[in-house]
């Protein structure tokens, strides 16, 4: 039959009532602040690899709930610190490689301390313009792999740091509106599938560079809007499951173009808010999967980006830091309405 020739869309089937549902925002801050308690814990130990990433995604996490405060913030600081290597550059441990990403990382959570004094600024700075190749594009290390979410991390870094003027902003647009898509997506390199991940990535970059005009935001828009599936919840791309994680790369998104609107708010809310363990608390990907700081940052920052209850602080689409701290660091991106 012509019907079965359609490809089936792949799904889950939410088992809560909506009605019954709500945030445990005190659940979600004592699993984050217990997180690293337990050096030798497993899982503790094989994020290594990330962990600078993760701890920016706890402490993220922990300002939005409006308790930062529960955080180590002088231990927080000096990891930080040991992690600035002599090219500038940071690892997400000591003794491992620097990288991009990494760098980011460092630099949000110095920005959410309003500590940034702390470390070697032109140090990052020329770490950050190093990486830069002529075509535009950014390597994330010194291992020369190139990808649009590196585009994104070197502009978000230098313009918290309030230093985009060292890098060429206009052949980084050029890069990245290159690898968009007749889909009106974007893909890691020119000629990539589109994935929301990428998504925000390259929007992003063009919202730190003021040149979200040269993007279609209603066919991007559509795009977007139909990774919704019927549960509710965001796929990063045609054929994929829900992931909590995409309430944050797809939205953000969203938001930077004024299309925010297109999405079924209660719906989404209903999906984020059933992937919660009431329990222990944190966020999984989906309903009954195993929770972590990841998903927990971007399930609840999904939510402040949908206006959901009045316990979450606003947070800003481009960065993933509350707007609050944004505005303190006086680098407030402009955004399509």
């Amino acid at each position: 039959k012509r019907e079965n020739m359609a490809t089936q869309i792949k799904d889950i089937v939410l088992k809560t009532d909506p009605a019954n549902l709500k945030l445990w925002a005190d659940k979600h801050t004592e699993y984050i602040a217990a997180y690293d308690r337990d050096k030798n814990d497993y899982e503790y130990c094989i994020t290594e690899y990330l962990r600078m990433s993760g701890i920016y995604w706890c402490l993220a996490v922990m300002d939005l709930l409006g308790d930062l405060g529960k955080m180590n913030k002088e231990e927080v600081l000096k990891f930080v610190k040991a992690c600035q290597h002599e090219c500038g550059g940071f690892s997400p441990v000591p003794e491992h490689d620097p990288h991009i990403l990494y760098t980011l990382s460092a630099i949000q959570i110095l920005v959410l301390y309003d500590c940034v004094d702390i470390i070697d600024v032109d140090g990052v700075v020329k770490y950050v313009k190093s990486l830069q190749q002529p075509n535009g594009s950014f390597f994330g290390d010194a291992w020369g792999e190139v990808d649009t979410r590196f585009s994104f991390c070197a502009l978000a870094t230098l313009a918290l740091l309030k230093r985009i003027d060292a890098v060429d902003v206009d052949k980084i647009v050029h890069f990245v509106l290159s690898c968009m898509n007749f889909d009106g997506g974007f893909g890691r390199v020119p000629g990539s599938e589109s994935h929301a991940g990428q998504v925000y990535c390259c929007v992003g970059a063009l919202a730190v560079a003021n040149a979200l005009h040269h993007v279609d935001a209603d066919l991007l828009g559509w795009w977007l809007c139909e990774r919704q599936l019927p549960s509710g919840g965001l796929n990063g791309r045609p054929e994929k499951l829900p992931d909590v994680c995409y309430s944050w790369w797809v939205l953000a998104s969203l938001k930077m173009i004024g299309r925010l609107h297109w999405i079924d708010k209660d719906k989404l809310v209903h999906f984020i808010l059933s992937s919660q363990d009431e329990e222990t608390g944190g966020f999984s990907d989906r309903p009954g999967d195993w929770v972590d700081p990841f998903h927990t940052l971007f399930g609840v920052a999904g939510l402040s980006l949908l206006g959901y209850g009045s316990g979450l602080k606003p947070v800003n689409p481009v960065y993933c830091l509350a707007e609050d701290i944004i505005e303190r660091n006086g680098t407030i991106p402009k955004l399509l309405s």
